[in-house]
């Protein structure tokens, strides 16, 4: 069976398309800069790393008097998030030298008991709600500061399994990394000097105590890669399922899982490769209510 080929780059061309890509983005709408919430996480800190070197690039070739472009950070803990959180992100805030606010948004959060108390009685709903507050908090941020918001999703998760909150965490103006998978994320995290601590760091979607994306997914982002670059590559579902590369690559998580957690979440190779599938098309699902569909209608100029 022939292979599934996983993408490499180029870090410094990838770093300046990125940016370039960003810095025309903001002019032509006569933006200031961007607003970006920094979790702590390698996504959030890897973008705004990309973006602030793009900024710092656009900014010393200025003439003097112009207006340059600035990155604002905007660090948004609730009671879910561990101390860490803030923790790394402030520090990846003060590393690239950016203008920082912390705010916690818990008695946002309270606030919500009285219109939407149904959301506060399963993890699930809360989370989604504290993300859509977050995304509420940041884009009234960018609009008072006349400012773009970078969203800090990646592929794996955006476009692989849509592994992100409607109107939360996906609803942004721009996404800096959504072409990286994870796995180029972490790269290009090295390339731009993070900390490792910030590199390594296990995925979460902050939004409930305890959780990772490992444990909610039962698989890691390296399977989603891996089964839809597969798809991407003419790969039918049986086939992917009996793939030399993707077999054993789920077996050791779903061991991993076992070990972790003392439960499974999945026990076969065709199940983790269903879920990933059926994920996918929920991705695809999700995109089009971001940009919704519109009915082609008859007009008449007369």
């Amino acid at each position: 069976m022939r292979p599934i080929k996983l993408a490499s780059m180029n870090c410094e061309q990838v770093s300046e398309q990125i940016g370039d890509f960003v810095i025309q983005t903001v002019l032509e709408i006569s933006a200031s800069g961007c607003v970006i919430g920094l979790s702590g996480g390698v996504d959030s800190s890897t973008a705004a790393a990309l973006i602030k070197t793009g900024f710092d690039r656009h900014n010393a070739k200025l003439a003097e008097g112009q207006p340059e472009l600035e990155l604002v950070g905007y660090i948004l803990p609730s009671s879910v998030n561990v101390s860490l959180d803030e923790t790394d992100a402030v520090s990846v805030a003060k590393r690239l030298g950016l203008r920082y606010e912390s705010h916690s948004i818990e008695a946002l959060v309270e606030s919500f008991r009285s219109t939407n108390p149904e959301a506060f009685e399963k993890k699930f709903h809360k989370g989604n709600m504290i993300s859509r507050i977050r995304s509420n908090v940041l884009s009234t941020k960018a609009a008072t500061e006349n400012k773009v918001l970078a969203g800090t999703g990646n592929r794996d998760e955006d476009f692989g399994i849509g592994y992100y909150t409607l109107f939360g965490d996906g609803a942004v103006h721009i996404s800096p990394i959504a072409g990286l998978p994870k796995r180029l994320v972490r790269e290009m995290a090295a390339f731009v000097g993070l900390d490792r601590q910030i590199i390594d760091r296990e995925p979460t979607a902050g939004l409930e105590l305890g959780q990772s994306d490992f444990k909610d997914l039962g698989y890691g982002y390296n399977v989603v890669e891996m089964v839809t670059e597969g798809l991407e590559q003419g790969f039918s579902k049986d086939k992917l399922i009996q793939h030399p590369q993707i077999v054993p690559l789920i077996e050791r998580q779903i061991q991993q899982y076992r070990s972790v957690f003392d439960t499974e979440k999945f026990n076969s190779v065709t199940a983790v490769v269903e879920d990933v599938l059926n994920r996918h098309q929920q991705a695809k699902n999700k995109m089009k209510i971001i940009h919704p569909p519109t009915p082609q209608i008859s007009l008449s100029y007369e």
